[in-house]
């Protein structure tokens, strides 16, 4: 491509000083047709009431190339997708699909035109197999109308070699890590033909490893002329796999960068409008009495097997004490167990002396004060069809501060949230809109606000920041480590061993549901802990 063609590229226009360096990516040359336009998104606004989500956004995707969209939490990034989708109908603005003007009015029609949507919660059935769900809606049929499985699974199992996405076309759904549930939402795209494919934070709930494995079946299907869209507010895997990205803040478009060309730190701070720190400050300080004493804890899962086997550990007050871990081996139970969602085989769980063990929920809360932020915010943490404000009190609405004589004083409940909203920054500022209007990131938040509001002696925080952007990750960091300066305890169970490494004091490693060694985090060293997860010795 010569600097005359560069010179008259759509990006020409948005602040490139020398169009011939444009385009100087490792892999931009050999796998976009920048001639070529998948998608083009013009002046898109999209409103709901008086709410704009989409300000007059422009977006420009072209074959072959993988275009990542990042902004805060609500800033309008799945909004804009869910356009392009045919979920909802833009207020105003224009869709072109490979130069074809289209209303895409639903999904049927997006499908049709060979666009495919990967949603941060899949779409699945559990119970069918992994060809059921891929076929389901597009049966392949024989005569009279029956289904034709074996050539279905032929041709899944194509489809998954063809693309690296390894699955066994006949696993149950509900047998898959969320790894391969996300292959299978993928292999459900491109069974429909899918060319633009959508994924919606698609590193939120997987491993590194299986971040790295997304990362190669993506480029994968770029060799092959497909585009790609991730929503994302992950810098470093925006840097690992994006081409170029569009910055979103507040529903309007920011800017439009090559990747390649700017650093984290300049993509965090045309996010989020400011500089931010990546880096958590905490001073040391002494840690205080044992607050949390676990004993020779045995808790089993849904078959009987022990998960969480013969654990001991000790959490004081006035300290972060982190659990890494790779998923699975143990974080989920322990802290159901710990916070009475889950029965304890055997073993004891104490707060200050006292024995907790398989209390109820509401007395763990409410005569023990721990906090619990979960794991899971759409199955614990939330009750999606209350508003704000009403999961704001889900644990304290019957104390005197918003009750009276049995009755909800919704004066008080709502001022409670007012004040929450605006400390903990959550979009849109509304407290009577339902929990399931927000973003994932603003579920998250409200959680968190929840959690820290109701001044817990003991916060247990699994997987904090996931779905965060990383302005409010580093608001929830800062809101951890004030906890622990205010001389309370913090357990912090993180997949992430950047953040555990950073936010935490003492960092205690679990393997197969035992805890393999401690090490203070500021002498930690990532690949000594990265060897115990695995279940080397310390």
């Amino acid at each position: 491509m010569d600097a005359l063609a560069l010179s008259r590229h759509p990006l020409w226009g948005w602040g490139y000083s020398d169009p011939t360096t444009l385009f100087g990516g490792v892999k931009c040359l050999e796998t976009i047709d920048f001639f070529h336009k998948a998608v083009e998104m013009t002046d898109m606004v999209k409103k709901f009431g008086d709410f704009t989500a989409n300000d007059k956004i422009n977006l420009i995707v072209h074959k072959g190339e993988v275009h990542a969209l990042l902004g805060e939490n609500g800033a309008g990034k799945t909004t804009l997708m869910n356009v392009l989708y045919g979920l909802y109908k833009p207020t105003s603005g224009s869709v072109k699909i490979n130069g074809n003007l289209l209303n895409i009015k639903d999904p049927n029609v997006a499908i049709k035109n060979g666009i495919g949507m990967v949603h941060q919660h899949f779409m699945l059935v559990e119970p069918f197999t992994v060809t059921q769900n891929i076929i389901l809606g597009n049966e392949t049929t024989k005569s009279m109308g029956i289904i034709d499985l074996k050539k279905a699974e032929k041709q899944v199992a194509e489809l998954s070699k063809r693309y690296g996405l390894t699955v066994d076309p006949n696993a149950l759904v509900q047998d898959l890590s969320v790894g391969s549930q996300q292959r299978v939402e993928i292999l459900k795209a491109l069974y429909r033909g899918a060319q633009i494919l959508i994924l919606d934070e698609p590193t939120a709930v997987l491993t590194p490893q299986e971040i790295q494995e997304l990362a190669q079946i993506i480029q994968n299907l770029t060799r092959e002329g497909k585009s790609i869209i991730i929503i994302t507010h992950k810098l470093k895997e925006i840097k690992q796999m994006a081409d170029f990205c569009t910055i979103i803040r507040r529903g309007k478009h920011i800017d439009t960068v090559e990747v390649a060309k700017v650093t984290e730190e300049d993509l965090a701070s045309k996010m989020v409008g400011r500089d931010v720190i990546f880096k958590v400050a905490k001073e040391k300080q002494l840690r205080g009495d044992k607050a949390l004493e676990i004993k020779n804890l045995v808790v089993q899962d849904a078959r009987g097997l022990p998960v969480v086997n013969n654990l001991s550990l000790e959490l004081h007050k006035g300290e972060i004490l982190g659990i890494a871990g790779i998923d699975g081996n143990g974080q989920k139970e322990l802290i159901e167990a710990v916070t009475g969602l889950r029965k304890v085989k055997s073993g004891t769980v104490s707060v200050q002396g006292k024995n907790i063990t398989n209390l109820s929920p509401g007395k763990i809360i409410n005569k023990h004060k721990i906090s619990h932020i979960p794991e899971d915010r759409q199955k614990r943490g939330l009750i999606f069809e209350f508003d704000i404000a009403e999961n704001l009190i889900l644990e304290t609405y019957f104390k005197p501060a918003f009750s009276k004589w049995f009755t909800l004083i919704k004066e008080r409940i709502y001022s409670n949230a007012k004040d929450l909203i605006h400390k903990f920054d959550i979009r849109p500022e509304e407290s009577e809109i339902p929990a399931k209007a927000l973003s994932g990131g603003n579920q998250q938040k409200m959680i968190i606000a929840r959690e820290v509001s109701n001044e817990p002696e003991i916060l247990i925080a699994a997987q904090p920041t996931r779905g965060l952007d990383v302005g409010a990750i580093e608001y929830v960091h800062e809101a951890l480590i004030n906890q622990r300066n205010q001389g309370k305890a913090v357990l912090l169970v993180s997949f992430e061993l950047d953040e555990v490494i950073n936010v935490s004091d003492r960092i205690a490693v679990i393997f197969e549901g035992k805890i393999v060694g401690i090490v203070d985090a500021q002498d930690a060293d990532e690949k000594q802990i990265g060897l115990m997860m695995a279940g080397g010795t310390e």
